[in-house]
């Protein structure tokens, strides 16, 4: 069980020059590109501060959604799962250069602290960021506007259809009930036999 995060922004898409940061966060195999396992958390925020570029805008938003995977990844291991350095999928090739110590960009006092962390992160193999196109990205339907058939089409991509929810909610109390009897099974093995006798033992002559 393995956390895996496909990171998008969208730049300039919001009011006073801001952008929006989207996160589709979902539990899958280790594998090079995990396979999109039904969303655990989404990421819907708007970047507060001014991004300068697309790039600039990408790189907020994997740094806000590395942020959010930090509790996930260390909830995951108490819980028995360990994790490798967590996939973050990105589309936009600049940013994953920049993160990747590929390219060093001119101008840094605007993301700065952001890449830097992100890079810090990396390097204490809690990350490992990679890209692939765009249209194999979950994040950007969380950062764009589409019309109405859209949301339709993907609507079961990012929300559990009401049929599974009833058959998990089916199953949970099944389970349920199968642990109270396997308790109660217990707890009667463990009695003495008189104790489980209802009535007195009857001498027959």
């Amino acid at each position: 069980m393995v956390l895996a995060v496909h990171s998008d922004a969208s730049y300039l898409s919001v009011s006073k020059a801001r952008s929006r940061a989207g996160g589709h966060f979902f539990l899958s195999d280790n594998e090079e590109h995990p396979p999109d396992n039904g969303a655990v958390l989404s990421v819907a925020q708007i970047i507060k501060a001014v991004m300068a570029s697309a790039a600039e805008a990408e790189i907020g938003a994997m740094f806000v959604n590395a942020r959010e995977a930090v509790p996930v990844r260390k909830t995951l291991e108490e819980m028995g799962h360990p994790q490798p350095p967590t996939p973050m999928q990105t589309d936009n090739s600049a940013a994953h250069a920049v993160v990747g110590k590929n390219v060093q960009p001119r101008r840094l006092k605007a993301m700065d602290m952001r890449f830097h962390w992100l890079r810090c992160r990396d390097a204490q193999g809690q990350f490992r960021f990679f890209w692939r196109p765009g249209d194999k990205n979950r994040g950007g339907y969380l950062t764009k506007h589409f019309p109405g058939s859209h949301h339709a089409d993907v609507r079961y991509d990012y929300l559990t259809p009401p049929r599974y929810l009833e058959d998990l909610r089916r199953r949970k109390e099944l389970a349920g009930r199968q642990v109270e009897l396997a308790q109660a099974i217990f707890q009667l093995q463990r009695m003495p036999m008189m104790a489980r006798a209802p009535f007195p033992a009857t001498r027959v002559c």
